[in-house]
């Protein structure tokens, strides 16, 4: 009889899971009685309990989660098992307060949320019922002394800080969020945010939030008394956090409105209150519409309100023929989105901004437009774009013909081919490149910004190309704002892509790629330039690291590369592709044309002009590099890249990304580095989402740390199964070698972990895959596929597999024994003799499937290499094991001989396992009178 505690635990665990609850209790009970450590004495009392649970006796139960309690207060399990318990037992009051305990802890977790939900449903039907139920505790009461706390100025600190957090858990509950409301809980709501104290106004809203989810009545009745007026210039203030918070219960008051909030209380209440969802929806949409172009509003609180109107108009389904929300939009606030990418922050009568707020809404004008279903609706769209910027094309009037300006170079930013229809509009290129001749340093500010983002599309750019460029290069050289002069920077570099390499960058920088670079390099590390100036460095960057010199000199600068990381932090969708472009120059992870030999001596012959790789392009200098970037926390940075949101992070950007992960672990030794600092997890959604191409680059990163890491450190926990499906994607003959290499190798070092992962891999249909690399001639794919058949093996349904009528698996792992390649041995002996240990049934197939099994298993036992000695004989032993007949046919062959030739040997340490094997066989022949000992003989 087991002593330790611990190990009583583990047994009491394992018959729990078998369903045998009576031999876990007398396990768990002999463990509390020998036990003496007040932690793990919690521990087994609340499981215990569970046990009482699935045997309903529901007293014991109670009886020992208060136990368990008693040693740990707050512990979950305990307090929801005698929740459980206690609603069994039909003192619904007591379990309402372990239920609520629990969502206190976890107040996200949906499960303590249902079962409050449903106790406080059944404590309220009893006592509508008039049953006998008594409540021992009055959540009226409760709420009451919340708001006396809040609302008296003279409470403690922390009593009102606990009263807040109560309110806002209570409000999450079905039963407290409906005592809040009919004890004129918004009333005393509105009075908390009236205070005008930042913590209580939080509180207040949280509450709000709370106390609409899922229940439509309730929603509309809350929006209604507060007003949306009140709730948007709530949302307008100056305060990051309030202002989300009031943005937060504004969609979920949205969410009700729209259906798609939880359905559970759409019940009676929908009886009384009749509401006209569509008129509140377009009163709401109105609204937000109105702060888009309010001075009142902060830049915040219109970030707020565009990122609403991005999240709710467009359609989520593309296959909903119901755009009204967005031809509502167009009719009545397309103007007042043009009027935001139209404002000229450097100008005194701009409305509040912040750094994001205009590319939010270039994003807004996209969605509209993506969302449009035909072509009327489309010219519309185009037709109020165009007469609301000719009505600001004044030439007598340079500041209204500036915003004119910003609005195309707004829209360039959102729907494109938008865009170019509207540089095509009379006037609007030639008064772009006039203003590139202004005196006013605003006119060249907008006029570079609008030239950049239409030069873009090749055909205007060419336009662009004969006009601009000398300005523009005249620009650089004269101007001595910053903010002018890095623009002007970063439109030649992209006017010279434009152009084409031979046109390009090196004619515009006349030479001194690095000088322009040291000059981006240094805007970039200059915290007291604006961010939105400091981003026009990082897309300079982004073209001048396409020279060697360039690259190789800013990863040797630090400050520059913390600065970019930094940046790359914030959500800008042109920042992360910048700052994924400079790193794919410098770590030269983009595609190049390999130059046939042939080709480069006939180019030579000609007298053609043959580009030749920069010297700094080369493996070592690209080596140091990876290193230096390595060393800078680039991992981290890209990971924070990965978590950016879909409508900032692009596919284009998600590809670049996935190259630059790749370039970084292509050293062994660096991808524990890569994996510490988060890069395992970022590269799962990247093999998952975005372009073909950068989907295969991210999976065979992950192939690469697969190989080599200890899985349960590199993807921990249910990550390492998301893992399994990239790798088996590379098991492709489109692929490359390198690629199904160590996908394989990744998948054997996962098939080596456990028997999930392994049903895991045969899920995802990798082990026809497997088999057909088993053929393949090269030797290290052969290899590689067979260590991975040889982990697989362990698995039943691999065995049954194996089992079946009607192919040549057996075959094949027999013949592959029989190879020159040792490596390839090991691996086919270790999974025959592993077949043969687990199915008998392969035992006499293994002789019916080649006429030279018994070859190959006599040259498998007389084998030099002990690994594949050792496996040899212990298939030996698994045939004479397996079956009489097949005994005595091993026995009138040769390999009596090689058996008694081992086993005869002297003991000896470093073969002592080969030796005992062989042994083995010769006793079990023995057992069945095919020979005799020594002394018989």
């Amino acid at each position: 009889q087991m002593e330790d505690p611990i190990q009583l635990k583990e047994e009491g665990n394992k018959y729990f899971q078998a369903n045998d609850y009576e031999k876990a209790v007398q396990s768990y009970t002999q463990a509390i009685k020998l036990n003496k450590d007040k932690a793990l004495q919690a521990v087994l009392y609340r499981n215990r309990a569970a046990c009482f649970l699935k045997k309903e006796e529901y007293a014991k139960a109670a009886s020992d989660a208060s136990r368990a309690i008693d040693i740990n207060a707050s512990d979950i399990k305990a307090l929801y098992r005698r929740s459980q318990a206690l609603e069994k037992l039909g003192k619904l009051d007591q379990a309402f307060k372990d239920a609520q305990k629990c969502a206190t802890i976890e107040p996200r977790n949906k499960n303590f949320q249902e079962t409050l939900r449903r106790l406080g449903a059944n404590i309220q039907d009893k006592v509508n019922a008039g049953g006998a139920l008594r409540i021992q505790f009055s959540t009226d009461s409760r709420v009451q002394k919340m708001f006396e706390i809040l609302l008296d100025e003279n409470s403690e600190k922390e009593k009102r800080e606990k009263a807040a957090n109560n309110l806002i858990v209570l409000g999450r509950e079905e039963a407290g969020a409906e005592r809040i409301f009919q004890n004129n809980g918004v009333s005393l709501l509105l009075q908390l945010i009236e205070t005008k104290n930042a913590d209580l106004i939080l509180a207040a809203v949280r509450t709000l939030s709370g106390m609409c989810t899922g229940h439509k009545a309730r929603a509309t009745a809350i929006l209604h008394y507060l007003g949306i007026d009140n709730i948007c210039m709530w949302m307008s203030v100056d305060n990051e956090e309030i202002s989300l918070a009031v943005c937060n219960l504004l969609q979920t008051i949205t969410d009700c409105l729209l259906g798609q909030g939880k359905e559970e209380h759409h019940g009676k209440e929908e009886a009384v209150v009749l509401v006209d969802t569509k008129k509140d929806l377009r009163m709401i949409t109105m609204r937000l519409l109105d702060m888009l172009v309010s001075k009142e509003v902060s830049g915040q609180g219109r970030d707020r309100a565009l990122n609403l109107l991005n999240k709710n108009i467009p359609r989520k389904d593309l296959k909903d023929h119901d755009n009204s929300r967005t031809i509502f939009v167009i009719d009545n606030g397309l103007k007042k989105i043009l009027k935001v990418v139209g404002q000229i922050p450097e100008m005194p009568d701009s409305l509040p901004l912040t750094e994001n707020t205009q590319l939010t809404a270039s994003v807004l004008l996209n969605k509209l437009y993506d969302d449009l279903r035909c072509d009327p609706e489309r010219d519309n769209y185009r037709v109020i774009c165009e007469e609301y910027i000719k009505s600001k094309i004044d030439p007598q009037d340079m500041d209204k013909t500036l915003h004119a300006i910003q609005m195309v170079s707004g829209v360039l930013q959102g729907p494109f081919d938008l865009g170019n229809k509207l540089l095509g509009m009379k006037g609007v290129m030639e008064m772009m490149v006039a203003l590139c001749g202004s005196e006013r340093e605003i006119d060249q500010l907008v006029a570079v910004e609008a030239l950049i983002h239409a030069s873009t599309k090749l055909s205007r750019a060419t336009f662009i190309i004969s006009n601009g460029v000398t300005l523009l290069k005249e620009i650089y050289k004269k101007t001595k704002n910053e903010k002018i002069k890095i623009r002007a920077l970063v439109g030649l570099c992209k006017l010279g892509s434009a152009g084409g390499t031979d046109y390009g960058l090196r004619q515009f920088a006349e030479g001194s790629t690095e000088k322009l670079a040291k000059q981006c390099r240094k805007w970039l590390c200059n915290t007291s330039i604006d961010a939105r100036t400091r981003k026009w460095a990082v897309e300079g960057l982004a073209y001048l690291t396409l020279d060697a010199d360039v690259k190789d000199d800013f990863v040797e600068d630090e400050l520059a590369l913390q600065a970019m990381f930094e940046l790359a932090k914030t959500s800008d969708k042109t920042i992360l592709y910048s700052v994924a472009s400079a790193l794919v120059n410098c770590t030269n992870s983009y595609d190049t044309k390999e130059l046939v030999p042939e080709l480069v001596q006939l180019a030579k012959f000609s007298k053609q002009h043959v580009p030749e790789e920069h010297p700094k392009d080369k493996k070592d200098f690209v080596v140091k590099r990876v290193k230096r970037l390595l060393k800078a926390g680039v991992v981290s940075a890209l990971a924070c890249m990965v978590k950016a949101d879909s409508a900032i992070l692009t596919d284009q950007s998600k590809e670049l990304i996935a190259r630059v992960f790749l370039a970084l672990c292509e050293d062994p030794k660096d991808r524990g580095t890569i994996v510490a600092q988060g890069g395992g997890k970022a590269l799962i959604p990247l093999a998952v989402e975005g372009t073909e191409v950068g989907k295969i680059k991210a999976s065979h990163a992950l192939a690469k740390i697969a190989a080599i890491s200890n899985p349960d450190m590199a993807f921990p926990g249910e990550r390492v199964y998301e893992v399994v499906r990239p790798l088996v994607s590379l098991l492709n003959t489109e692929r490359d070698g390198l690629q199904n290499y160590e996908a394989l190798l990744g998948l054997t070092n996962f098939s080596g972990r456990s028997d999930k992962l392994r049903m895991k891999i045969v899920k995802e249909r990798a082990l026809p895959d497997i088999e057909n690399y088993m053929f393949e001639n090269h030797d290290q794919l052969r290899q590689a596929a067979t260590e991975c058949m040889c982990n697989l093996v362990v698995n039943k349904e691999v065995q049954e597999r194996f089992v079946a009528d009607g192919n040549d698996r057996l075959k094949l792992v027999v013949l592959l024994c029989g190879e020159d390649d040792e490596k390839v041995q090991v691996a086919a002996a270790g999974a025959l003799a592993m077949l043969t240990a687990a199915q008998k049934k392969l035992c006499s197939k293994m002789t019916e499937v080649t006429t030279q099994w018994l070859e190959i298993l006599q040259r498998l036992c007389l084998h030099d290499n002990m690994k594949v000695q050792h496996r040899g004989l212990v298939i030996a032993f698994n045939l004479i094991s397996a079956d009489k007949e097949l005994a005595k046919k091993l026995v009138e062959s040769e390999l009596l001989e090689i058996l008694t030739y081992i086993g005869k040997q002297e003991d000896d340490p470093k073969k002592q396992h080969i030796i005992n094997v062989a042994r083995d066989c010769l006793t079990r022949c023995m057992d069945y009178g095919l020979i005799k000992p020594l002394s018989q003989a």
